[in-house]
């Protein structure tokens, strides 16, 4: 068996069988792999997840292979890119390699030809890395980690700084989703103008628009005076919208209309007000279930999804854990007039073991607590919360894991034959019951896919991917 290796592939090919047979050499030779079946899909996953490498079909259902190409440059993504056509035409591949593609493939293709082209991409792939090692930043506009997975968030900053477009953040609370978008502000040409914050989910829904558009004298009861909302403040500058998925969905359609004309109507007032602000929003839920399941107007989810940005949790940054609390306990020491100077290798261990649900706000806070209880110079592991030294492990969710509550359409075996305070039948197979699960979703879905893998809490290629495979 081969040795895993720390490179994942995102392999993007819409015939169901295809994809199966490539993902599995490619798995065989110790890659990671997660399957896309459309261009949509494909950019959830790269959206989520740091790739060393994408193939490309170049026929996809929902785009050109090569209009999706282009689109992911655009975003900032500089993964290694090579693609995959179905005939032998050289403009094609040519176009590709013009737009950044490192290789291509013609089909049908042998399995050595698969992995020599990959292993010879991926060898460049290390080899730069290697160097750029030499030049790993621990920190960035605020930001802390030297993390490989950070070091790809500060160059997308970077990269997308320069553009008007707009971004969507996405991230679990706590990752630093408004220090992004502060960054990117300050690295862009409208650092020196305004940056408008505004919080959707904090502010009460019948003050929200005014909040963000603003309103006249008389408007409303209250309303004693002009009033300029965040928008027209930001005029010139940045308006960045958290917490963008807790809007009310008739607000959304102002909001829609506002970024398709770059002008505002203030509440009371016919007059339509011109402004320039480059919008960034960010969210802690995942954007495209918002939008599968309704809360979401579709329309907006692609306006503002120009150039998605995912903020890794803590749990999946390496070791930014300890150099981060590190920082905090110089930082909060100093604000405390206390004597820590280091963390102990056993406390560090556990701050690295923990899973961290709350992210780098969580350890902040636990940081401040550690050093306003206790003097120091040492952080030492007893002074850390009882959660953190009972060796609590990190917990990384797979998108392949299916996890979900008993299908209404198993019935219950009799008691002698299901386990005591289960629903799960005496003898089933962990395979077999994923299978089931699997099945009866989808069925209660009306054969949705999307709708299915949404509820399962994993991407749709996943279920493709499975299904095949029972199919084989």
């Amino acid at each position: 068996m081969p040795v895993k290796s720390r490179h994942k592939v995102l392999l993007v090919e819409d015939v169901v069988a295809l994809a199966t047979t490539f993902g599995n050499h490619l798995e065989n030779d110790g890659l990671e792999v997660h399957i896309s079946h459309n261009a949509a899909d494909a950019l959830v996953h790269l959206n989520r997840n740091i790739y060393s490498l994408i193939l490309l079909d170049l026929q996809l259902p929902d785009c050109d292979g090569l209009d999706f190409l282009r689109q992911i440059r655009q975003t900032g993504i500089d993964t290694k890119v090579i693609v995959v056509t179905s005939n032998a035409s050289a403009d094609r591949a040519v176009e590709a390699m013009q737009m950044g593609a490192r290789d291509y493939l013609v089909k049908p293709l042998t399995p050595d030809r698969l992995l020599v082209t990959v292993r010879n991409t991926l060898e460049l792939v290390s080899l730069e890395e290697l160097v750029w090692n030499g030049n790993r930043r621990e920190s960035f506009e605020g930001f802390i980690g030297a993390s490989n997975v950070m070091q790809a968030i500060y160059s997308t900053i970077e990269n997308i700084s320069q553009s008007k477009a707009t971004v969507f953040l996405s991230g679990e609370s706590g990752t630093g989703k408004e220090l992004c978008a502060e960054a990117i502000h300050r690295q862009s040409p409208r650092k020196e103008r305004p940056f408008i914050a505004i919080n959707c989910g904090a502010i009460p829904k019948d003050l929200i628009e005014t909040e963000l558009f603003g309103h006249v004298k008389g408007a409303f009861t209250g309303a004693i005076s002009d009033r300029l909302g965040a928008a027209s403040l930001a005029d010139g500058g940045t308006l960045f919208l958290d917490e963008i998925c807790e809007m009310e969905i008739a607000l959304q359609t102002k909001l829609l209309r506002f970024l398709q004309t770059s002008t505002l109507q203030r509440v009371g007032s016919q007059k339509l007000e011109r402004v320039d602000v480059r919008v960034i929003c960010a969210t802690n839920r995942d954007p495209y279930v918002e939008m599968v399941e309704g809360r979401f107007r579709e329309d907006l989810y692609y306006r503002l999804n120009v150039i998605p940005v995912y903020l890794p949790p803590l749990r999946e940054r390496e070791d930014d854990a300890v150099l981060i609390a590190n920082e905090l306990l110089k930082i909060f020491s100093l604000e405390e007039d206390k004597r820590f100077d280091r963390i102990s290798t056993a406390a560090s261990a556990s701050i690295l073991d923990y899973s961290w649900p709350g992210n780098v706000r969580e350890l902040g806070n636990v940081l401040r607590r550690v050093v306003v209880m206790h003097e120091g110079p040492v952080l030492e592991v007893g002074m850390l919360p009882d959660t953190l030294r009972t060796g609590q492990t990190k917990s990384q969710p797979s998108s392949d894991i299916v996890t979900a509550p008993a299908p209404e359409n198993i019935a219950q075996p009799p008691d002698s034959n299901v386990m005591e305070n289960s629903w799960v039948p005496e003898g089933q197979t962990l395979a077999n019951l994923e299978r089931e699960i699997i099945e009866a979703t989808i069925q209660r879905c009306k054969g949705n896919i999307t709708k299915a893998a949404v509820t399962l809490g994993v991407s749709p290629s996943t279920l493709y991917r499975k299904r095949s495979s029972w199919q084989g």
